[in-house]
């Protein structure tokens, strides 16, 4: 929950950033809050507001005001020194930190080659030969002449690659795969083997590629252009607890309704079980070949080809559907695109390629200097460093000479030589020391040129600093309404009983009836239905009498339904019996069998517990904000609220 909260938050704090302006708006108990912070949150999220009245600035100071007493409350309650805290916040930093540090090294020449690679999809299979990257050089020297052997049987006879990855490679579940990945494109496979793929051309045989995993040999099938997106509308009938073959029957029912006239959408929002995208008419998001893991459905999505076409039902994992096209998309140019390819090499395994780079800006920037010091660590590290059993002694005063140098920050032999021991085993194992004492120099160099960097990031960048401060007071307002009020309420059985004794009358029923409801296309179908029904035939012997294999004329549906369900006609009034036939529209003929009135009442706590819950957690959550406004002074700089109403035209 907490993760998936402070997710939203980095969101949509990437979502723009102006210069902050330094005058006070307000304090809180005791502490100020600039003019800049307040304006930089309000224009992030005034589009998240719902309520009319607090998208003004007034109404949404007093929302700011709200948050930054319960940030106070957590403070005073020592919520900002819990391990947990720390640790989240730590975490959250470590993460965040890392797009500014490398934020300066998406190089034009990978976000362009990442464009023009996404143009195209390409099949592959491939045969790997495992080899860790810290295998001993023999066996990585075996793992590879493997590797090229095997590439020799392949380029004698491609057709048999496939033949060769289920004998020889080491991928799991070969047997079944026979080595083929199927289609990619950019991003979809580790860089190095992404790179290998797209420079083999058709049919032919790869370069022994190396990876994590070991070493790869790849035939590349085929090339094609990656499709542009796609919006399609969909009606889903799901299968998940159908054993009977009801799922099928009711999506065929529902293509002969379209095939009558009844609108699309309107059949979407009515009986769609996927019901997110049936309250909008059944749209999905757009999408292209392969994003949604179902081919079923894209198959029969990219079939068609005019907008208002509507595919055959089809039927995927989730259950069956009926699809239709609304809009053919394009395929985004370079500037459009730019953000999004940014984003994905600044984060993905093409990062790792400009690590050193970034360290040795870094270091430029920072006015790093490194001094001599391997033949004095040769000294003193010897071959139990290769059994994990060495130990550093610290060398003496005039011994522990400088090793670099950060800004005013310099790190000394003693820092160094417990991170070597800490890193016994957890690198490559090299047969040198010298060599092993270079890697390690510089993971060590590159770890604290960072963390300096990362230290002193929040006071240069005010980006940074300002979502950061969203993190921490996020954490923190996560673990004071746990404390104050989630936690209390779920506990507070009693309360809730009497919250709801109290507010009953907010918890009503409205009259309801209990029976069934019938729809025709036609008048005549209709006609069919009340004469059957008047002499007493059930709805599953009504419905067998109209419907068949050629002809879907009657839809049925039962239930217990409150006045003003969307299901009855507007007009309707609730009684038992059988109600006159209800023409809804030009082929819509409603009719309303009840067998039981249920009168208007109070709705039962177990009916209600989820709503009685989450108003009992407002009521004491108003409390406790008054609790808040009472204890800590708030201070509102009315010269700069009206400054900054008159920036923002308000």
């Amino acid at each position: 929950m907490r993760r998936f909260l402070l997710a939203i938050c980095l969101i949509s704090s990437a979502v723009g950033f102006s210069q902050s302006n330094d005058d006070s708006l307000l304090t809180v108990n005791n502490k100020s809050i600039s003019v800049g912070e307040f304006k930089q949150v309000y224009l992030k999220n005034l589009d998240l507001v719902q309520e009319k009245e607090q998208r003004s600035i007034d109404g949404y100071l007093d929302l700011f005001v709200n948050y930054k007493l319960k940030v106070a409350a957590a403070v005073e309650q020592g919520l900002d020194k819990k391990p947990s805290y720390l640790k989240d916040f730590a975490g959250y930093q470590e993460q965040l930190s890392r797009n500014y540090i490398y934020q300066d090294n998406v190089t034009s020449e990978l976000v362009v080659e990442a464009f023009e690679r996404g143009k195209e999809e390409i099949d592959v299979s491939h045969i790997l030969v495992t080899c860790n990257w810290d295998a001993f050089p023999q066996d990585t020297l075996e793992a590879y002449n493997r590797a090229m052997h095997l590439r020799d049987l392949a380029l004698k006879d491609p057709n048999s690659f496939n033949a060769l990855a289920i004998q020889y490679s080491d991928e799991p579940e070969v047997k079944q795969r026979a080595g083929k990945l199927g289609y990619f494109t950019a991003f979809g496979m580790i860089y190095s083997f992404e790179t290998e793929a797209f420079n083999t051309p058709v049919g032919e045989i790869s370069n022994v590629v190396r990876t994590q995993f070991g070493y790869h040999v790849l035939q590349v099938h085929d090339r094609r252009a990656v499709l542009p997106k796609i919006t399609v509308a969909h009606i889903m009938i799901g299968t998940r607890n159908d054993s009977t073959g009801a799922a099928k029957e009711r999506i065929f029912e529902i293509e002969q309704l379209i095939e009558k006239g009844v609108a699309f959408e309107d059949l979407a929002k009515q009986y769609s079980d996927d019901k997110n995208t049936g309250q909008n008419g059944g749209v999905m998001r757009p999408f292209t070949k392969g994003e949604l893991k179902a081919p079923a459905f894209e198959d029969a999505a990219f079939n068609l080809t005019a907008p208002g076409e509507i595919s055959r039902p089809v039927q995927t994992r989730f259950g069956w559907h009926l699809i239709r096209l609304e809009s053919l998309g394009k395929l985004p140019t370079f500037e459009e695109d730019k953000k999004r390819l940014e984003g994905l090499v600044r984060t993905g395994d093409r990062s790792k390629i400009v690590t050193s780079a970034v360290t040795a800006k870094m270091k430029e920037k920072l006015g790093c200097k490194s001094y001599p010091y391997m033949n004095e660590f040769l000294a003193v590290v010897n071959d139990s460093i290769f059994q994990r059993k060495w130990q550093f002694v610290p060398f003496e005063a005039e011994a522990n000479k400088p090793l670099f140098s950060v800004g005013p920050k310099t790190f000394y032999f003693n820092d160094f030589g417990p991170y070597i021991e800490s890193r016994q085993g957890k690198v490559r194992p090299y047969k040198q020391i010298g060599t092993m004492l270079k890697i390690v120099f510089e993971e060590f160099e590159s770890l604290k040129v960072q963390e300096y960097f990362k230290a002193n990031l929040e006071l240069v960048n005010p980006e940074y600093a300002a979502i950061i401060n969203e993190y921490r007071d996020g954490l923190l307002i996560f673990d004071v309404m746990e404390k104050n009020i989630w936690t209390k309420a779920k506990k507070d059985t009693l309360g809730i009983e009497n919250y709801y004794q109290a507010h009953q009358n907010q918890y009503q029923w409205e009259k309801r009836v209990k029976g069934t409801i019938y729809r025709t296309l036609t008048q005549q179908d209709m006609d069919r239905v009340l004469d059957l029904l008047r002499q007493g035939v059930g709805s599953i012997e009504v419905k067998a009498q109209l419907n068949d294999v050629e002809k879907m004329g009657l839809m049925v549906t039962e239930g217990i339904f409150e006045k003003g369900d969307a299901a009855l006609p507007p007009t309707y009034a609730l009684q038992t019996g059988i109600s006159p036939i209800y023409q809804l529209g030009p082929k819509q003929y409603v009719v309303v069998h009840v067998s039981e009135v249920i009168n208007a009442g109070t709705k039962t706590l177990d009916e209600v517990s989820g709503q009685v819950f989450s108003d009992y957690q407002n009521q004491l959550e108003s409390i406790w904000m008054d609790d808040l406004r009472a204890a800590y002074p708030v201070t509102i700089n009315k010269k700069a609220l009206r400054k900054l109403k008159r920036s923002l035209n308000k």
